[in-house]
């Protein structure tokens, strides 16, 4: 449990600090390019869920953030301690999904700022849940593969 701490925290701290960073120093909509037309930074205020879909819904977010919260944490002490993958991918989940909700209680809306220009802007909580998806699911497909293979030898 020491190191889904320690990962949740290290997300959600570096997800906290970084928005305060930006609302502290941009104004809504203001965007710096870092690489001109590529990448830039841009203060986005977002009331809906990812890609701004069903935006004012916060409420709603509240409540299933919550039960998610809840969800990884029992299934998190479930998952064999030799499955680093997946305990990882639950740890950034964890951390990211509380970045944004403390968001969304405090301010309606989660606060924005990696701008890729062609893709909807986003932020470290949203990355870490994003890799924690895709490292999950990376588990769940080589997980019974793996179990598989241990036992023909």
């Amino acid at each position: 449990m020491r190191f889904f701490v320690k990962l949740a925290l290290s997300v959600f701290l570096m997800d906290r600090i970084t928005k305060g960073i930006v609302k502290a120093n941009f104004s809504e909509g203001q965007s710096i390019p870092l690489i001109e037309n590529i990448f830039h930074l841009t203060y986005v205020r977002n009331p809906g869920a990812a890609f701004s879909l069903f935006p004012h819904k916060t409420l709603f977010f509240i409540v299933v953030t919550i039960a998610v919260l809840v969800v990884i944490l029992y299934y998190y002490n479930k998952i064999p301690a030799d499955r680093l993958r997946a305990r990882t991918a639950l740890a950034l989940q964890f951390g990211g999904a509380a970045g944004n909700l403390v968001d969304r209680i405090f301010g309606g809306y989660v606060v924005d700022f990696f701008d890729f220009r062609v893709f909807p802007v986003f932020n470290i909580a949203d990355s870490a849940v994003v890799i924690g998806v895709i490292l999950l699911s990376w588990e769940i497909i080589t997980w019974p593969k793996e179990d598989d293979q241990e036992q023909e030898y």
